[in-house]
This record gives C-alpha cells, sequence and structure tokens, in this order.
C-alpha cells in the first residue's frame, strides 16, 4: 500500500460522522445522489466553524449531507440549498427536520442552478459551496465568487476527479475544466486559492479585495 493509500484510509476511518449525518448519507446513497465524503464533509465543517459562518448556500444538497456538515460547524447560519432535484430537496428536507434544525435556518430553492444563481444577490454570503452539474462547474464557481462577500469562500468538492486532473492524458471536458480552475485561480489575483488532496479534493477559494 502506498503512503497516499494508507493516509486515505487512516482518514476514512478516523473521522466520526454524527449520526444525523450517517443517516442523511444512507438515504441519499438510496436515492442515487453523490453526497460529499466525510472526510471532505469535516473540512467544510471546520472552515464553515473557523469564519464564524452566517450565511451559505450549497449548489446541490447531497440529499442533505453537505449542509448538514455546514451547519454542525456553523449551527447559527441560515443555509440556501438549491438543486434540480425535488427528490434530494424533499430528502434535505427530512434529514434536516431528524437533526432537528429548525425550519427557520435552511432555505430550500428548487431549480438549476444555472438560472437561480443570477437572480441571487451578489457579496451576500460567507460560504458558497459548489457540488453540482460538473457540466457547468466554471460557471457556477464564477457566480459562487460574486455571491461570496469579501473575504469569504467558495468551496468546491471533487476537484480532483477521481485522480483524473493529475493526469493529463485525461482532456474530456469535465476534466479540463477542474483542471483550468485550479491552475488559474492559482494565478488570479481575485482569490487566495487552495486545494485539500484529502478525500475527493476540496478546492478552496477566499475572495479577495478589489485591488485599485
Amino acid at each position: 500500500m502506498s503512503e497516499h493509500d494508507a493516509n486515505a484510509r487512516f482518514l476514512r476511518e478516523s473521522i466520526v460522522e454524527p449520526d444525523s449525518i450517517a443517516r442523511a448519507r444512507a438515504h441519499a446513497v438510496e436515492l442515487g445522489a453523490m453526497p460529499i465524503s466525510t472526510v471532505v464533509g469535516s473540512q467544510v465543517a471546520v472552515l464553515a466553524a473557523a469564519t464564524g459562518a452566517r450565511s451559505i448556500v450549497e449548489i446541490g444538497t447531497g440529499a442533505g449531507v453537505s449542509g448538514l456538515w455546514l451547519l454542525h460547524g456553523a449551527p447559527q447560519a441560515v443555509l440556501t440549498s438549491i438543486d434540480n432535484e425535488p427528490e434530494h430537496l424533499a430528502a434535505a428536507r427530512k434529514a434536516f427536520t431528524d437533526a432537528k434544525v429548525p425550519s427557520t435556518k435552511v432555505r430550500f430553492i428548487t431549480g438549476r442552478a444555472i438560472d437561480v444563481l443570477p437572480r441571487m444577490n451578489e457579496s451576500s454570503y460567507d460560504i458558497v459551496l459548489v457540488d453540482a452539474d460538473p457540466d457547468h462547474i466554471i460557471e457556477y464557481v464564477e457566480h459562487g465568487l460574486r455571491l461570496a462577500r469579501t473575504g469569504g469562500i467558495v468551496l468546491v468538492p471533487r476537484i480532483l476527479g477521481g485522480g483524473r486532473v493529475a493526469d493529463p492524458v485525461q482532456r474530456d471536458e469535465v476534466t479540463s475544466a477542474y483542471r483550468s480552475l485550479v491552475q488559474e485561480t492559482q494565478e488570479s489575483s481575485a482569490v487566495l486559492a487552495t486545494v485539500s488532496p484529502a478525500g475527493e479534493g476540496l478546492l478552496q477559494l477566499i475572495r479577495l479585495a478589489e485591488r485599485d
């Protein structure tokens, strides 16, 4: 077993998922949803806690898993959850209810993110989690940076594409888009960017103040 594989296995086995999130994950898998992993979930919870987030939007619900992790880190936050799959939104609603999250803490929007995001207020969110249709990933991140306040964070799980992004031979549109996101955000003066390789990978972008 390689060092990378050993580290990945250790993290998977060491991080404990709260019962409410574990139940939501089981339901998500039954529905065919692809929620963020426990490893990435724990990372977004820490980021939500560290920033003291009070206003969060997630693009794609993972049937409630990602939202519960975010609120696990920032229970004081209000979460806006966008998904075009009514069944996934219904599962998320049940997951939040089962976890005793107050209804005032979550707002659900059913619709295609590509249609919903342009109507949302810019510079209004502490965290934007982008976990939806990878075919529009670059557009979603652009919207996410518009919605995030200065100092706010845009998070993109699955950024490593299951190992495909690191393989230059892989040139399909989705893999190329993820690869471009990593490279271009590293070079951008508008954000501070890093990638965590744990789990399925997590791109983290902090929106910086505009410079004269």
